[in-house]
């Protein structure tokens, strides 16, 4: 099972660590929501969807054009920012921030959480021989069984 709370901290705390971050949220690729730590009129299926199709299309162009692999895309709006992370093949972070959103300071921040993330969602049997003693695994944490007040996360910050 996923360390849902682990989540739930990381996304908080990148909020929290973050001026102007509004909303984040964990999605699948393929734009399913997984957790968020969302207000309550930002609908997380409407967000993880269209976050998955911009990385997609950016994903996309990045390969056409000949820049590599995808890391990020940042969407600059009058009013705000959508900034959505690839954390694997699988999963991406979607970082919703107002007209005060500070950058610089997401971009340093964001890739250790991602790669904190990214290691709370890689199943144990994935993880390198070197990680496998990770407490986390010990629980028998690798699966996606979401408890009842995660998926309620989604809806709003508790």
């Amino acid at each position: 099972m996923v360390d849902y709370d682990a989540l739930a901290a990381e996304l908080r705390a990148l909020r929290e660590n973050v001026p102007g971050i509004t909303d984040t949220l964990i999605a699948a690729s393929d734009g399913i929501p997984i957790i968020g730590d969302v207000v309550r009129n930002v609908d997380p299926a409407h967000i993880s969807a269209l976050a998955a199709a911009d990385h997609g299309i950016a994903r996309q162009a990045a390969e056409v054009m000949g820049l590599g692999g995808l890391s990020q895309t940042v969407v600059f709006g009058s009013e705000g920012y959508l900034a959505v992370y690839a954390i694997n093949r699988m999963s991406l972070m979607v970082v919703l921030g107002d007209k005060g959103l500070n950058l610089g300071r997401l971009l340093h921040e964001s890739r250790a959480v991602i790669d904190r993330v990214g290691a709370i969602l890689t199943p144990l049997a994935q993880r390198p021989p070197n990680e496998r003693n990770d407490p986390a695994g010990a629980r028998g944490e690798d699966t996606l069984d979401r408890p009842e007040s995660v998926t309620n996360s989604l809806a709003g910050r508790h």
